[in-house]
């Protein structure tokens, strides 16, 4: 099974490597087949591919269920192999360019200085930078981790130097990925999906975290800036365990569950390293001396731990750095006992959070220091300081999400408990209007007062919304005040859906005002167009409230604000959804500066460019003046996890990348780039745009028939057989698109080739505004070329507008009732609107034309997913005139991951 590579974005000799290397590993896999399928099926493969090259597949014969399931798993395989073989060669081409050019960090910080940014200036901005991915579980990775695994064994044996026992074992790689299931049997549960997350962050904590840290470290000395070893501008988050809002399966003690098996991974994590420090470090008293406080640091701890095996003392009496470490590490394994048994810190004996390990850490550090010197103390004694202060004992903070409802639901079983007493609520809390309950639960927070008594009065669902903050308690009370940070409400609408968090937050004991005490950020989640719009009103009603605001005083100064592009996009398409993030974040920032308060944002971006997605130092780097404000907050999900971190040279470059993205960004990019003529002007001019794409993106969802087109004319209704994730598809609601989550929805469009979430109306918005005023052509044509937001924009819906295939939709189409398929020509009429609009503003001959690689990739892999498209809606036709089986549920199933691998992502 052979054929041309997908391009690579390096001419000449890379591209030829990167075409051998996928001829290798697709030979391998075609002889794979032979072994065990029989020649037959290698050549049927290629006679489908022959037929798809001419596009002649409705000419090939019906296939029984069991040779459709083989040749879909085998075009399936070949995407898998076809990506990891891209993968790897795109981290060569990064490593090859960053020795031409220099790193990202490097780049980034020589920009810094050009622009005249001093060594104190920079010193005082590094101080804010904290970049955190956020790792969730959104159901869009369809791939298993036993799959990945075997493509991450391919991959590893690429970066060898050929041998034929480099190739025996890709053989050997390959045939077992042939010889895996690509589908689960079963959904995974919430822990299960806390498992999948772990994989990826231990390999980032154990390689790419610290060398990234060192490589900022490196390079901002050689600027004159000290980065202490302390001191983390980069962690990972995760929602893993702790986002309940729609998934009914995330209970508080699914919680308990998840931070536990974090935190034993965490630490296994850590005593490997300290394992490997100890080794390393084995500095004699009779060479070298330590410090006093070292010394009696050492005492103080053994004398603590009779765990300490007396062969320890004796062997290390004169190496006093690895008796030392001995001694963490058995901290560290009574920490994962105590944590496991959920018994309370011992003083002395087991961690009561990462800040008493960092102690013992820079205690050490320090005396290397001083006596061993900078090089020694530089390396892995600074190394495992700054995993630590990255890592903390859990890999990365949980962050806890609620649906704003709920606590609402929770606070009126309080509050109506209380009526009929004097100063209490005269009716029903749920009777209440929008302005009341503010009322009501702003006095609430100025009061000091508990609505009860522990444990909490409630029932049902109130009960477990309540005890989400009951576990947030006993997290920070046995982990460390940093395991849990932050709460986020969604679909917050006012001020008064985040004050009944608080409220309930308070209940818990993790909110006391007159005492001080503040253990929360709390986080509204602005996810449709209408609340991005009524960011200033929500943010200014928040931090007006003395209460709130000295919530957020006690929590340094800082308020996040979550941003929802999903959604967002799916209620208003994705020209309206982009255009109000950037007006949210600009009128949160000027909210913020009247109350002087920092703002940090975190940005709820999907893989898919619908949902947000797209190349993220680009998506940074187009975010407003002043809102990096050194901090950034980006979810990572589904299959971008995997497709920017499985491999370790990538996950090195994606961190290094975000973070210089970062630091650059909050440096030189705090003023508008534009002019205010050239603000006002091309302001006004997206506003135009963005409002008639909106309604042209409306018109189309709000369409007669267009629920069931899209039910029929997509394998939507399969989504939930992928067995991807534990949530479920829709929200509560009537059945609708509208109780439809994001994902699925952009996952159905993906499926059937019609993207719409990535580019429909934008083609109308555009001839609108040049139809109002011909000489918007060219101010159009001004704002791609020198305003990056614009920019990145249009080379986002390019790239969607390339996938699209609206003849491969059109065999789709063929599925809905025949009075709907009309529907088809209104998507085909955008589509080609906004193709030639946008090369319009472009100015380009052809879609990507700047990206000819990219483009060439694409097309590349239309041949192989053609034939997969054609047995998809072959099969789907056979599932919706009623004919059952698991063959026939399994063969779409495999054409659904099929398709996913070879577009690149699923929702």
């Amino acid at each position: 099974m052979t054929t041309r590579p997908d391009a690579d974005s390096t001419p000449g000799p890379a591209l030829d490597a990167l075409r051998r290397d996928i001829r290798l590993v697709t030979t391998l896999l075609g002889e794979a087949l032979v072994r065990h399928e029989g020649r037959e099926l290698l050549d049927l493969v290629e006679r489908v591919r022959a037929h798809a090259k001419e596009h002649t597949l409705t000419e090939l014969p019906g296939f029984d269920l069991e040779t459709v399931t083989r040749l879909v798993r085998a075009f399936t395989a070949y995407f898998h192999l076809a990506n990891t073989t891209e993968q790897v060669h795109r981290g060569r081409a990064m490593r090859a360019e960053q020795d031409a050019a220099g790193g990202w960090l490097q780049q980034a910080l020589a920009r810094i200085a050009d622009a005249g940014v001093d060594a104190a200036e920079l010193t005082a901005i590094m101080e804010d930078v904290a970049v955190r991915p956020v790792f969730t579980a959104h159901p869009t990775e369809v791939a298993r981790r036993s799959t990945i695994d075997k493509l991450r064994r391919v991959a590893s044996l690429l970066e060898e130097p050929d041998s034929p026992r480099r190739t025996r074992r890709l053989a050997e790689a390959v045939e077992l990925l042939w010889l895996t299931d690509e589908l689960r049997v079963e959904p995974p549960e919430p822990i299960d999906e806390a498992r999948n997350v772990i994989y990826y962050l231990e390999g980032l904590s154990r390689a790419a975290l610290p060398d990234v840290l060192e490589e900022l470290r490196d390079r901002l000395a050689e600027h004159g800036v000290a980065l202490p070893p302390a001191v983390s501008p980069l962690r990972f988050g995760s929602w893993v365990g702790g986002d309940r809002d729609g998934n009914p399966f995330v209970t508080p003690q699914t919680t308990r569950d998840v931070l536990v098996l974090q935190a034993r991974h965490g630490i296994h994590t850590l005593r490997a390293a300290v394992d490997e420090l100890r080794r390393d470090l084995s500095v004699s008293q009779a060479v070298s001396p330590v410090s006093p406080a070292l010394a009696a640091r050492t005492e103080e701890l053994i004398a603590a731990l009779p765990e300490v095996e007396p062969r320890y003392r004796r062997l290390n009496v004169q190496e006093p750095y690895r008796l030392f470490l001995t001694c963490v590490d058995v901290r560290l394994a009574l920490t994962e006992q105590r944590v496991v048994a959920g018994t309370a810190p011992e003083p002395g004996r087991s961690y009561a959070d990462d800040a008493e390990l960092l102690s013992d850490l820079l205690l050490l550090h320090a005396s290397v220091a001083e006596h061993q010197k900078g090089l020694v103390a530089s390396g892995g004694v600074e190394r495992l300081v700054r995993t630590v202060a990255a890592t903390g004992l859990v890999l990365a903070t949980l962050d806890v999400r609620e649906h704003s409802a709920k606590h609402h639901v929770a606070v009126g079983a309080l509050l109506d408990r209380l009526a009929g007493r004097a100063g209490e609520l005269e009716r029903p809390y749920g009777e209440l209007s929008q302005p009341e309950r503010l009322r009501v639960l702003s006095a609430e927070l100025a009061s000091a007062r508990p609505l009860a008594r522990a444990p909490l009065p409630l029932e049902g669902e109130a009960a477990t919304t309540a005890g989400a903050f009951d576990a947030i308690r006993w997290a920070q009370d046995s982990l460390g005040r940093r395991v849990v940070e932050s709460y986020i409400i969604s679909m917050t609408h006012d001020a008064d859906d985040v004050f009944a968090a608080v409220v309930l937050a308070r209940e818990a004991g993790l909110v006391d005002l007159p005492s001080g005490v503040a253990r929360l950020d709390f986080v509204p989640l602005l996810e449709t167009v209408v609340e991005l719009q009524q960011t200033e009103r929500i943010l200014t009603a928040l931090l007006s409230d003395p209460s709130y605001r000295e919530l957020v005083r006690l929590r340094g100064d800082v308020q996040e604000v979550m941003l929802g592009y999903s959604d967002s996009n799916k209620a208003g398409g994705i020209a309206a959804s982009q255009w109000q993030i950037q007006l949210a974040q600009r009128r949160a920032r000027d909210v913020a500066r009247r109350f002087g308060v920092r703002l940090r944002f975190f940005h709820g971006r999907g893989g898919s460019v619908g949902r947000g997605g797209g190349p993220t130092y680009d998506a940074i780097m187009a975010l407003p003046s002043g809102t990096v404000d050194g901090e950034v907050k980006i979810t990572e999900q589904g299959e971008v996890i995997s497709d920017k971190y499985a491999l370790p040279q990538l996950a090195r470059q994606n961190l290094e990348l975000t973070l210089a993205a970062t630091i650059e960004a909050s440096v030189l990019h705090r003023t508008d780039r534009r002019t205010q003529e050239q603000g006002e002007r091309w302001d006004a001019l997206v506003d135009r745009f963005a409002s008639a794409a909106h309604d042209r993106y409306r018109a189309l969802v709000e369409a007669d028939g267009l629920t069931q087109y899209f039910l029929t004319a997509t394998p939507v209704d399969l989504l939930g057989a992928l067995n991807v994730g534990s949530r479920p598809a829709k929200r509560p609601g009537g059945g609708g698109i509208e109780d439809l989550r994001a994902i699925p929805w952009v996952f159905g469009w993906t499926q059937s080739r019609q993207i719409v979430p990535g580019w429909f109306g934008v083609g109308s918005g555009l001839r609108a505004v040049v139809e109002q005023d011909p000489g918007a052509q060219d101010v159009l044509r001004e704002m791609y070329d020198q305003w990056r937001f614009f920019r990145t924009f249009l080379g986002n819906v390019s790239m969607t507008l390339v996938k699209t295939d609206l003849e491969i939709a059109a065999a789709y189409v063929e599925l809905a009732p025949e009075p709907l398929r009309g529907l088809l020509d209104v998507v085909r009429e955008e589509f080609e609107l906004t193709v030639s609009q946008v090369l319009a503003v472009t100015g380009d001959g052809a879609l990507l034309d700047r990206e000819p690689a990219l483009r060439t990739t694409l097309e590349v892999r239309d041949n192989y997913l053609e034939p997969l498209h054609h047995l998809q809606t072959e099969l789907l036709g056979r599932y919706r005139r009623g004919e059952t089986g698991p063959g026939l549920q399994r063969a779409l199933l495999l054409t659904i991951n099929g398709i996913a691998a070879g577009m690149r992502n699923t929702g």
